[in-house]
């Protein structure tokens, strides 16, 4: 059965949009198919790594979901790894899948690992991150959270450099803290996982990948099973009238 899976990239540009795609290309079954776009050319913040950006776009975020589902996608993902406004969007997608990097990439680590590092860019996001992992459940999984001195917009400039980071703070992960599974904490991180993977000798998780993954994972248990996001308690959607009323969702 096919999946129709939209991937958004929660910022204000259209940068990234296709590098992500060629990039999700290259792992999706033959019954998926994918599109990746961002929250539109108009001004707002061109990264979340600061919560107040992070607040800014959640609005858009939370619009473009509801919309994705209107316009028959199976799946949607929320492509930062502050996962903002996920329960929210569960909440206004009334049968929609919606998967996020933090919760998909923790629990995927949890599974194949004992002991997790996280490399995130810079010593600011720590705090929130800090919080994801207590939120999800996965504070005693986590041994470290390592920061690289980068921000979002700094991955891909230079790829040796950036490579050169990671590999240092991994290999420190695995020799100081113990970690047996390294989670890369940024979306725009993308790529190096194989060559970390290569030379470390354990699971290096892309976080983009890992949340495209999951979304196509828990579609197949929607179609197949019917296992989906709950209704019943906090995923529970609001009523439509209520919506339609305080005009939510019109233009």
């Amino acid at each position: 059965m096919k999946k129709k899976i939209l991937f958004i990239d929660p910022v204000y540009n259209d940068d990234f949009c296709d590098t992500i795609s060629e990039y999700l290309d290259n792992v999706k079954r033959s019954d998926t198919d994918i599109e990746v776009i961002s929250l539109g050319k108009k001004p707002g913040p061109e990264h979340l790594e600061y919560r107040c950006y992070e607040i800014m776009a959640m609005p858009d975020i939370v619009r473009m979901v509801k919309e994705a589902e209107e316009s028959g996608y199976d799946a949607a993902i929320i492509g930062c790894f502050y996962d903002p406004a996920l329960r929210a969007c569960r909440e206004v997608a009334e049968k929609m899948v919606v998967s996020a990097p933090a919760e998909s990439s923790l629990h995927i680590a949890s599974t194949i690992g004992e002991s997790i590092s996280i490399i995130v860019g810079r010593q600011k996001w720590m705090p929130e991150i800090k919080e994801t992992i207590h939120k999800y459940g996965f504070f005693d999984k986590v041994v470290s959270i390592k920061p690289l001195g980068m921000g979002v917009l700094d991955f891909q400039k230079d790829h040796e450099q950036t490579l050169k980071r990671m590999r240092r703070a991994a290999i420190e992960a695995v020799e100081k803290d113990g970690a047996d599974v390294i989670v890369r904490g940024c979306t725009a991180e993308l790529g190096f996982f194989k060559e970390l993977q290569n030379e470390l000798g354990i699971p290096v998780i892309d976080v983009s990948l890992a949340a495209f993954k999951y979304a196509e994972f828990l579609v197949d248990l929607k179609q197949n099973m019917d296992w989906t996001h709950s209704k019943r308690a906090g995923y529970q959607s609001p009523p439509s009238e209520e919506m339609a009323a305080f005009r939510l969702f019109t233009n």
